[in-house]
């Protein structure tokens, strides 16, 4: 199976709001990420499809009432590569009510409010998820999320185009007061080859590194403590990296920021050089993934190894339903799309009582002690 594919070509638009910019990467990104993994699915032409027909993802576009958000949640289904696969883009405005403020002062102290004011700031943020679950075991599961977030002063939202059949990114209102990237990648294998993480991980290394040498241990020792399952007392997969809140003020999990001064940063700090270190990012998602799913996907298994599969995306399910930040925030908003809040999960899995699988010496046993002991990878 070839793994070349064609790279993402996206030029921003630099006379645009960076809302719009970012807005529009990540429906670009999410074109062209459904384009190859179709093409790993069917092969690069239609000729290649051994079966004659072509499995394609399926597009489920949605506008927020009053044009307070556009989202498209892209999914396919039961192909004989990729047993389900979700690519999903938000576009949301709204506004943050008082509590919220102030808990989100705690992670940027620029935020100027009074909470006696009982004012509602309006925000905006443009993200994109994915996540495919591979029919092999010996191919692992991967997931990626990128976004962009601003708060402005508080003024009437606006509502322009509401009645439109087409989204509009509604311009800002207010002035911008505070704005953030966030997001990361990582890797959750059923069973571990070493040189599979080695890539994923160096991959995404080279990205940081060509942005900030400070930038991937510390969002690889996040992403580890992030996805991570209390009750388990182990991770969720191999890693990757996990950040938020990265904007021009001091990050704490920098250690060249971590005396509270930006000033010592080695690193872009404004919102256009920050946003071209998330593109970057977004944009190393199929040289990090696909070559790996390439070599793992006609390999053969057994029963046994299936059964273990499904054992562990027990565990994916356990995470994202009981500590994952983003599923509990989106299933106790208001007007939430379930759906699209849930296309993360996998469509078969299982929970064995006291299963007998993962004992020490085996390979499942393998992939336990890694889970249990992160190491590094590059």
């Amino acid at each position: 199976m070839s793994s070349t594919y064609p790279q993402h070509e996206f030029k921003p638009d630099a006379s645009l709001p960076m809302r719009e910019q970012a807005a529009a990467y990540v429906q670009s990104l999410q074109r062209h990420i459904c384009a190859a993994l179709e093409s790993v699915e069917n092969g690069p032409s239609p000729s290649d499809s051994a079966s004659g027909s072509q499995v394609k993802f399926v597009p489920d576009p949605h506008i927020r009432p009053n044009n307070t958000g556009f989202g498209i949640t892209s999914t396919l289904r039961g192909g004989k590569h990729i047993e389900k696969a979700g690519v999903a883009v938000s576009i949301v405005v709204g506004s943050l009510g008082p509590a919220a403020v102030q808990q989100m002062k705690a992670n940027h102290k620029e935020i100027k409010y009074d909470p006696a004011s009982g004012e509602s700031l309006p925000f905006f943020v443009a993200g994109i998820s994915l996540i495919v679950h591979p029919c092999n075991p010996m191919a692992p599961t991967v997931h990626m999320n990128y976004r962009y977030f601003e708060l402005c002063e508080s003024a009437p939202m606006d509502t322009t185009g509401s009645e439109s059949a087409e989204f509009k990114v509604p311009k800002a209102t207010g002035k911008r007061t505070t704005w953030w990237f966030g997001g990361g990648c990582d890797l959750t294998p059923s069973y571990v080859f070493p040189e599979d993480a080695k890539h994923f991980h160096r991959t995404i290394k080279d990205v940081c590194d060509a942005h900030c040498t400070g930038f991937y241990d510390p969002f690889k020792a996040w992403c580890d403590e992030y996805f991570y399952i209390p009750h388990r007392q182990e991770g969720r997969g191999l890693g990757g990296i996990f950040f938020d809140d990265l904007s021009a003020h001091a990050h704490p999990r920098l250690p060249s920021e971590a005396n509270g001064h930006s000033e010592t940063a080695t690193r872009a700090t404004t919102p256009e050089g920050l946003f071209e270190f998330m593109r970057a990012c977004g944009n190393a998602f199929l040289p990090s993934y696909l070559p790996i799913l390439q070599r793992r996907v006609d390999m053969p298994f057994t029963d046994e190894e299936r059964r273990w599969q499904l054992v562990r995306r027990g565990r994916y399910v356990e995470f994202n339903l009981m500590y994952d930040r983003g599923t509990k925030f989106g299933l106790m908003a208001p007007g939430a799309r379930i759906e699209s809040i849930l296309v993360s999960l996998p469509e078969t899995a299982c929970w064995e009582y006291c299963t007998d699988m993962g004992k020490e010496g085996t390979r499942e046993g393998e992939l336990v002690a890694l889970l249990k002991t992160p190491r590094a990878w590059v």
